[in-house]
């Protein structure tokens, strides 16, 4: 063009420009758009009038909310709107990006918005540039927002200090990001370096210990709780001549040194150094200032669950057993987790303790020992504390060389006298508690109960029986209690079960639904004691969850403690039987005064048959066992005592179940009435066992019957 000549048209200034004009009106809800405008939201070059709905489809959904929030602002303040929109096309991908600039009016009475502005292509800005560090109001706005979200939801789930740095380094804030940061501690009138990103190994160690009086910006701003911005490698030098020379070589054009505060007092600082000059606009050292902030809280959080997780280590460690030296004979293994909530100490414990005398000393070099395993109530420190001192007032009193019941009720009448008659009747406690006297050469195990889940066994074969044994109250609840004996015979190549109610109940699961869950782990796994051990804790937490700590944690509800005793025999890989006895059986007395463990027997039975093949067999077992049992305790003044044997490979089977007496009198046919309640245990024996006979006896007899598996097959 030459001077003098008419300017040119406005539109066509503005095509030269790559630039559109578009109109908009919200009481029409129509948008007019020229060639270039259409163009550029990736319609055809050519003038056209779009509805909303039209124009909406042609831009990002985030964008058009922006719009609206950048218009009203614009309105209220009399001010140009200024956005960048992100056009979309048919496949929902972006094209490009334009910038729009409109000077927008709102109608009283139509109560509506008009705009007129222009759009024209933009590509985003590089960090560092000018353009990148220009304040342009919404899209700068929202993508600062949006940062400080993000950041703040990242930092709050961090939960060491070193995640709290490794997110820190990963920060990547809108338009200005920093290539290097320092998180600066306090030691007495020290600083330190808690952690740093963006530097060589070793080039912290000018800046580590360094007084609190030197003349450095992070010290300055412990100091004085007030941040220090340097744009410019000059601003740094002529403000801090004496460390200057430290920080030359890292090439960093601008540094920002920020306070970390919490609850009013400076912790630390955080140094972010940026390759680039930047002008710490106002908006620039909002972020900043509120990244600060957030990272003091996060590691104020971290520092506090590291200190309370180390004093909870130090705790459990100084608590917890080793499980001492090797058994001949025998395997020991043992887990402990804690709840995941506060100290993560409880009251779960477990012990194994030497016993006195004993015969089995000479014999195999080990002795006798106890397994004890037992819940104190409550899940804090004071649980933790009364745990430790029932757990060496047992170690004691079985040191003395009592039995399982004196131990326990020993323990009782202590745990009474710590707990009860204290000042708030509300924190009395008592404790679940489960003693094991074991002899390690006849696997004798003497078990004394206190309120604790039962002990179960796992033949070597995989069937899993629940050990019905007798108890008394929890202990602490009555001095004066009394704990019975149980005696159970853990045979070579059986597993004992001892655990904690934690275990069985914690993710929803009731005590019934919960025991099937443990059930099934220890009838399928085929791994040594260590891998089992870890596979029942990892049925209720998941894998590792007892091992790091992690979100799993919080799916912990209450402690766990499990203690696994095996008793070697067979042929072996590892720690368990690999080759299963071909005898499988099960012991149990019923007593005069208990005649309730009539259905105890039953349930062992039905478990020590749990995978034969006919389940009419099963039924007719459990019956004529049911039958034996009460004729014993109707018809004489003795106890009865069950043993149930299984032998043979699957599928030619046999079982044989024997019930002892020590009455002389011997069962004999009778012909019972049409309505008698008796007389028909021999007739159905006949009936329904491949075989029986009586077994008299020193003092006494024993009645058997016997059913052979292949003969209950069901027919084809």
């Amino acid at each position: 063009m030459h001077t003098g000549e008419p300017l040119p048209a406005v539109g066509d200034v503005l095509t030269a420009l790559a630039t559109g004009l578009w109109h908009w009106d919200t009481a029409t809800e129509l948008v007019t758009v020229d060639a270039e405008a259409a163009r550029l939201l990736g319609l055809p070059p050519a003038p056209a009038t779009l509805t909303e709905a039209q124009a909406r489809a042609r831009l990002h959904p985030v964008d058009w909310n922006e719009i609206i929030s950048v218009v009203g602002l614009a309105v209220a303040e009399d001010t140009l709107a200024e956005v960048r929109i992100r056009i979309m096309d048919e496949r929902g991908l972006v094209t490009r990006t334009v910038r729009s600039r409109s000077k927008p009016s709102y109608d009283r009475e139509k109560k509506s918005f008009q705009l007129i502005g222009t759009l024209q292509e933009v590509t985003e800005p590089t960090p560092g540039t000018p353009a990148g560090r220009t304040a342009v109001t919404g899209d700068w706005r929202r993508s600062r927002e949006a940062f400080l979200l993000d950041a703040g939801r990242a930092l709050a789930e961090a939960r060491s200090t070193a995640e709290v740095l490794r997110v820190a380094a990963g920060l990547s804030m809108p338009g200005f990001s920093p290539d290097g940061l320092a998180v600066f501690g306090v030691e007495g009138d020290r600083l330190t370096i808690i952690g740093h990103h963006g530097q060589r190994p070793g080039d912290e160690n000018p800046f580590s210990h360094m007084s609190l009086e030197t003349d450095y910006p992070a010290a300055e701003v412990v100091r004085s709780g007030r941040a220090v911005y340097l744009s410019s490698p000059e601003a740094y030098r002529s403000r801090y001549p004496v460390t200057w020379p430290l920080a030359q070589h890292f090439d960093r054009q601008s540094w920002a040194f920020l306070p970390l505060t919490v609850a009013g007092r400076t912790m630390g600082a955080w140094m972010a150094g940026f390759a680039y000059p930047v002008a710490f606009t106002p908006d620039e050292r909002s972020v900043l200032t509120t990244v600060a902030r957030m990272l003091a809280q996060a590691l104020s959080r971290a520092g506090l669950a590291e200190s309370e997780r180390e004093l909870t280590d130090g705790l459990q460690r100084s608590m917890l057993p080793t499980l001492g030296p090797e058994i001949p004979g025998m395997t020991v293994a043992a887990r402990y987790v804690p709840t995941g909530g506060g100290l993560q100490v409880g009251g779960d414990w477990y012990d194994m303790i030497p016993l006195p005398g004993g015969t089995s000393r000479k014999e195999s070099g080990g002795g006798r020992f106890a397994l004890v395993i037992g819940d104190v109530q409550g899940h804090d420190v004071r649980a933790a504390g009364l745990m430790g001192q029932l757990r060496i007032a047992l170690r004691a009193y079985a040191a003395e060389g009592h039995r399982p019941d004196a131990v326990l009720s020993r323990a009782s009448r202590f745990l009474n006298g710590m707990t009860y008659g204290v000042d708030d009747p509300s924190d009395t406690r008592f404790a679940t508690c489960l003693y094991v006297e074991v002899d390690p050469v006849t696997g004798v195990l003497e078990v004394a109960r206190a309120g604790h889940p039962e002990p179960a066994t796992r033949k070597a074969d995989g069937t899993v029986l629940a050990r019905r044994t007798d108890g008394g109250l929890p202990l602490g609840i009555d001095p004066d209690a009394d704990y019975p004996t149980t005696r159970i015979d853990l045979e070579p190549g059986e597993t004992l079960l001892l655990c904690t109610d934690g275990l069985i109940e914690t993710g929803g699961h009731d005590f019934e639904t919960g025991w099937k869950r443990i059930r099934g782990i220890l009838e399928s796994h085929d791994g040594d004691m260590e891998e089992l051990a870890d596979a029942l804790v990892q049925a209720v937490h998941g894998p590792s969850s007892h091992h790091t700590t992690g979100p799993l944690v919080d799916r912990r509800e209450d402690d766990i403690a499990v203690l696994l005793l095996c008793r070697h025999g067979g042929a072996r890989s590892g720690d368990t039987a690999v080759a299963a006895p071909t005898v499988r059986r099960t012991m149990l007395s019923v007593a005069q005064a208990e005649p309730k463990r009539v259905g105890v027997a039953r349930q062992q039975l039905r478990e020590l048959l749990h995978d034969w093949t006919s389940a009419d067999q099963v039924d007719s077992a459990v019956l004529l066992l049911s039958e034996m049992l009460t004729n014993v305790l109707v018809h004489t003044d003795a106890d009865a005592l069950l043993l149930a044997e299984v032998r043979g490979e699957t599928g030619e089977r046999r079982m044989r179940i024997q019930v002892t007496d020590t009455s002389d009198e011997l069962p004999h046919k009778r012909r019972p009435g049409e309505l008698a309640s008796s007389g028909r245990g021999v007739m159905l024996i006949e009936l329904l066992a491949d075989a029986w006979g009586v077994d008299p006896q020193g003092e006494g007899k024993s009645i058997w019957f016997e059913l052979y598996e292949s003969s209950g097959e069901p027919s084809a």
